[in-house]
């Protein structure tokens, strides 16, 4: 049957995507295991055999791609649980990740009070050595060796698991970061090794420092999970190599994805956008916000034109990564969130959450606190018996009886009012963070469609769509495991970068960075072939990091497959000032412009899937389950309303808000004045009426 299947291990949900040769899609879901992610696995590759009714290892065994998306990178840092980590860095320049650059976060820059960051690298164990490259590559002091090997020693004796080494101007001359290196593996040979220029091989020394230090930290954490997923997945009859998915929107062997441990710090959400194109291409939409709620976290991302925003030199739980990422707006907005009321008598929605556990009230797992999932069963949008197809008995009353007590008795409102309240309070914040990734950078939202993922994004997508005026909004039948379903899409991308610093006047030599391109490219092709991509599955898409001479911050400029030389020099220029107008408002055509850092990502490209199209209906009053009553304005009116099953809807079926749509994973609230049809590809097309 030549099976696909994408794991997308989130903080409470593992998601299981499988596709068939047929073009048939299941969607799995169990509750997470963070102590222990093979069980998560084991529960969900139980329910898949149950449903195909074949042994698993039948199924593993006919498997082509099998592709595993972790948290197991994040919680990590979430929860300061890397391993002890050294420093070994040029004499001078130890604290470097402390100074920061002087910086702090955004909305914190001019708060004295503000606590700094955990350094994940102690004081002590950041031990310079005697070694100086100057700027143009010329080696000013010789590296001390013996420093390095005493730092190993020191190391040694302190129980050090993890080096990470990032010399200053390493990128111009890097010779004394590898021999440090080399030395360090030979003295500890048990101890993961991160090296600055392998890790970022680009300017600004703080970010390469800190994110060799990241790499070092999570490495042995990600290398250990890996190597448990491997072997389990072996054990249970797969064939072919695990996948592993990164930040940057990609695929990873193993051997890569332990090296390069950093990214796979969000690879969660980072799938979603390729999943959004494959939705929204058959619909002719180019422009979309892919929008992401499950249980602790909302996440978003915008592409536009077909090409999803990829940012470098990102602050990330307040630790600099240089590498490429998916831009991912994350918020403390799932069903999990908690709603309370601060000292002034305010309500508040997170970011506290109740995550899996405790959970919220209505899950009788021991949670006492009102969350967004019991907002939603008060409010009567959620099936008050049982979520999950009926997997996941719920308790309705309990979701009443916390908010009453904990919110509305206190506030002098009924139960209804306050659930409506959680309700519109936690929309507000995830369209702050939609017009955070779409207004506050030069786009109109309402030139973008909305695509929802998630088990919770559908109860309040129309009421986000209305809010920010977005008319057309998309909620496949896969929305909650949406990133799953993306990472079975995706192609195994690594990328591969330069620091070329260069001023395009007269002097250019366009011709050097062509070379040096093709040198990156022919490494990428390399590790890709070994890993058994044929070279015609195997393309480049090229970027370069440019700025006006004088400027602080680089714009990245994607160039595609364009060969640099004399006659692309104005195309390069004319890109560069369209990108520098769209992210600054304006551009400076007089002014010299100067290349900084080159890019080239290798793609080993994936077989497109091809899905049964889903059969045509007729009759959807025929899918009415039952009606219920639902509040959808302040005023706590109750409304009954129908409840459609949507696994009795056909194709082109048409359904009037308001209504709601229940699917085994996913719950679509239909606000009035909005019109829901499912399209054939299994994807509801929600519209605004006029």
């Amino acid at each position: 049957m030549n099976y696909r299947l994408g794991v997308d291990a989130g903080g409470t949900f593992t998601d299981f995507v499988l596709a068939d040769g047929s073009g048939n899609v299941h969607l799995f879901k169990t509750t997470s295991t963070p102590e222990d992610g093979t069980r998560a696995i084991a529960e969900g590759l139980a329910q898949i055999a149950q449903k195909l009714g074949l042994p698993i290892a039948d199924i593993l065994g006919q498997t082509e791609l099998c592709v595993n998306g972790t948290t197991v990178g994040l919680n990590a840092l979430i929860q300061h649980q890397g391993v002890k980590t050294g420093l070994i860095c040029t004499a001078g320049h130890e604290d470097s990740l402390e100074i920061r650059l002087g910086h702090k976060e955004e909305g914190y820059r001019y708060d004295d009070a503000y606590p700094p960051a955990q350094i994940l690298v102690e004081r002590h164990l950041r031990v310079p050595v005697r070694e100086r490259v100057l700027s143009d590559g010329t080696v000013h002091t010789p590296l001390d060796e013996q420093d390095v090997r005493n730092a190993c020693e020191s190391f040694r004796r302190e129980g050090v698991q993890a080096v990470a080494v990032s010399f200053l101007w390493s990128v111009a001359n890097d010779e004394h970061e590898r021999r440090a290196a080399q030395i360090v593996r030979e003295l500890l040979p048990e101890a993961y090794v991160s090296v600055g220029i392998e890790v970022f091989p680009q300017m600004r020394e703080y970010t390469r420092t800190s994110t060799a230090v990241l790499n070092a930290y999570l490495g042995p954490v990600l290398g250990a999970y890996a190597t448990r997923i491997d072997k389990f997945f072996q054990d249970s009859g797969l064939r072919v190599p695990v996948r592993y998915f990164q930040s940057n929107g990609g695929m990873a062997s193993r051997a890569v994805m332990v090296a390069r441990a950093v990214n796979a710090i969000n690879s969660g959400p980072a799938s979603a956008p390729m999943a959004g194109r494959h939705i929204a291409q058959p619909l002719g939409l180019a422009n979309f916000i892919t929008v992401d709620m499950g249980g602790t976290s909302f996440d978003i991302t915008l592409t536009h034109q077909g090409q999803t925003q990829v940012t470098k030199d990102n602050d990330f739980l307040r630790y600099r990564i240089g590498t490429p990422m998916i831009q991912v707006e994350s918020l403390g907005a799932g069903g999990g969130s908690i709603g309370w009321i601060d000292s002034m008598g305010l309500l508040n929605v997170g970011p506290q959450s109740a995550g899996a556990s405790p959970g919220p009230a209505c899950y009788m797992r021991g949670g006492t606190r009102p969350t967004v999932t019991d907002a939603n069963v008060a409010l009567g949008y959620l099936n008050p018996q049982a979520l999950l197809g009926g997997r996941l008995a719920i308790d309705a009353a309990a979701s009443r009886q916390a908010i009453a007590a904990q919110l509305a008795g206190p506030l002098g409102i009924t139960p209804e009012k306050a659930a409506y309240g959680i309700f519109s309070i936690v929309n507000n914040n995830m369209v702050n963070g939609i017009r955070r990734v779409s207004i506050e950078r030069g786009y109109d939202p309402r030139d973008f469609a909305l695509i929802g993922a998630g088990g919770a994004t559908a109860l309040h997508i129309t009421a986000l769509a209305r809010e920010i005026g977005i008319r057309t909004v998309l909620v496949p039948k896969l929305a909650s495991g949406l990133c799953a379903f993306g990472q079975i899409l995706s192609d195994v991308k690594y990328d591969y970068m330069a620091s070329a610093p260069m001023r395009l006047d007269e002097r250019a030599d366009i011709a050097l960075l062509e070379q040096r391109f093709a040198a990156l490219e022919r490494q990428g092709a390399a590790v890709l072939h070994q890993e058994g991509i044929a070279r015609e599955r195997i393309a480049f898409r090229r970027s370069l990091d440019m700025r006006y001479v004088g400027q602080v911050h680089e714009c990245p400029v994607d160039i595609g497959t364009l060969a640099l030389g004399a006659a692309s020099l104005a195309a390069i220029k004319t890109a560069f000032h369209q990108m520098h107008r769209q992210l600054f408002t304006y551009d400076e055509p007089d002014s010299l412009i100067e290349i900084v850092n080159i890019e080239t990502t290798v793609l080993g490209k994936t077989e497109p899937l091809r899905l049964a199209q889903w059969p045509r209906g007729g009759q959807p009053s025929a899918a009415i389950r039952t009606h219920r009553p639902m509040v959808f304005g302040v005023d706590a009116a109750a409304l009954q309303t129908p409840v459609y099953d949507g696994t009795r809807l056909g194709a082109d079926d048409l359904i009037d808000g308001p209504a709601v749509i229940e699917e085994p994973t996913t719950t679509i609230v239909l606000q009035s004045g909005w019109q829901a049809r499912l399209d054939a590809s299994g994807c509801y097309v929600l519209s605004a009426q006029q």
